[in-house]
């Protein structure tokens, strides 16, 4: 696979992510290139999505990159307001007994792992649902309710790019026009969010991850970080983690468990993680602004008709069929403290298995 191109950008204010630390190889694509049909670029995004689903997406250049640019900038500071609120405050908004994954996680309310050991980040998850109006509008701080319209730009254009990526993506898989998009629609109920992640830096001498190693849970992820700290752990035995390094101007994307079950392992959805940051920026407070894209509620999560390209069940083979909504929920909540044990472990998983398969 082809390494992504060495840069030294940084962004302004923040200390540099360091040169000597095994980074990624993540493909860089161009939105624009894209978008004008460019064939050498597209065959490059097919081939990501199917060596390691990550790669980096260069928005600038395009109308709806550059709004997504600007709504992320316009975000990050939000969240940061929002992380000052007293953590009792904020508490009012985890709504885990109505088992719903939206509203607030506290620090140390989730597993990272079998054993137990306790996450080191707190999040505040906002449902497209809601803002919307497809359900009900959840109760939510001022400091989010004041920001409804900058919220709903960022989810209409991330919804607007990750369908531009399944209808791609759609066209290499040779599936009958709409197929992907088709549940994936913006007024029909999903589990579709942006979630605003916070994470403080760790004690030199007692560091873990901060979000243990998983997949994520539906079809298509943007992700805005500019601190370091997301690892990926590239498929094969011996592979080892490597840092994502942040750069301006571009989200990184990454495939879902959705897309695997849907082309039965040809696309990737890839394990990652998030540890401290390395180097000079371990000790800044890291934030992320995610967009989740998930199938509609009611999608059911199997392979796909209609290609010559997706592979075959093998002969014997049962596959597990699963609504999208209920696939969600498992993997949403079941690491949470108040629902974990050991025993559910293994079916708060996701495709991590067939992410580690070595075709490469």
């Amino acid at each position: 696979m082809e390494l992504s191109e060495t840069t030294h950008q940084n962004f302004d204010g923040i200390p540099p992510f360091p040169d000597d630390v095994p980074t990624a190889p993540l493909l860089r694509l161009s939105l624009k290139k894209l978008v004008e049909g460019d064939h050498e670029e597209s065959d490059r995004f097919f081939s990501a999505c199917k060596d390691l689903g990550f790669f980096y997406l260069d928005l600038r250049g395009t109308p709806e990159g550059e709004s997504l640019l600007n709504d992320a900038a316009r975000l990050f500071p939000v969240g940061e307001k929002f992380y000052e609120l007293p953590v009792e405050e904020k508490q009012k908004y985890d709504f885990l007994e109505q088992k719903v994954y939206y509203g607030y996680k506290g620090y140390a309310t989730s597993v990272i792992d079998k054993e137990g050991t306790l996450d080191r980040n707190e999040f505040y998850n906002i449902s497209k649902d809601d803002i919307l109006g497809v359900s009900k509008p959840w109760p939510a701080p001022e400091i989010w309710e004041s920001n409804r319209p900058l919220v709903k730009s960022y989810m209409l254009t991330s919804h607007s790019i990750v369908t531009f990526i399944l209808d791609s993506l759609n066209e290499h898989l040779h599936l009958p026009p709409g197929t992907l998009s088709s549940r994936h629609r913006l007024l029909a109920p999903g589990g579709d969010q942006v979630r605003i992640v916070h994470s403080l830096p760790q004690p030199m001498n007692d560091r873990q991850s901060a979000l243990g190693e998983h997949t994520d849970f539906g079809s298509v992820t943007v992700l805005f970080n500019r601190l370091g700290g997301l690892q990926v752990l590239p498929p094969g035995d011996d592979a080892q983690w490597c840092y994502v390094r942040p750069l301006p101007g571009h989200a990184v994307i990454n495939l879902g468990d959705a897309m695997v079950k849907f082309t039965n392992g040809l696309l990737r959805s890839n394990i990652h993680r998030v540890v401290n940051p390395p180097g000079a920026q371990a000790d800044s407070v890291r934030y992320s602004l995610v967009y989740f894209s998930r199938p509609e509620d009611d999608v059911l999560l199997k392979r796909l008709e209609g290609s010559d390209i997706i592979p075959e069940l093998a002969e014997g083979e049962q596959e597990e069929v699963v609504l999208s909504k209920d696939w969600i929920i498992r993997r949403a909540l079941g690491k949470r403290t108040a629902l974990y044990s050991k025993e559910n472990w293994d079916k708060s998983q996701g495709t991590e298995k067939l992410s580690q398969r070595s075709r490469m």
